[in-house]
């Protein structure tokens, strides 16, 4: 008998939709960047917070 086919609900992955501002030189240096790593833009931008987020430094 064969298994069923288990899909979560968009959400339930531990990621959040949000919608945020950013600057057009900014936007196309990211998209510059996903173009020549590979990585998606959503993917850059999270490997970006979370680098930033446990390496600031608030004085």
């Amino acid at each position: 008998m064969n298994e069923p086919l288990k899909i979560k609900r968009r959400g339930e992955d531990g990621t959040r939709i949000i919608t945020v501002r950013i600057r057009e030189e900014t936007l196309a240096a990211l998209d510059k960047l996903a173009g020549e790593t590979n990585y998606s833009r959503n993917e850059l931008i999270n490997i970006m917070l979370a680098y930033g987020v446990k390496n600031v430094e608030i004085e």
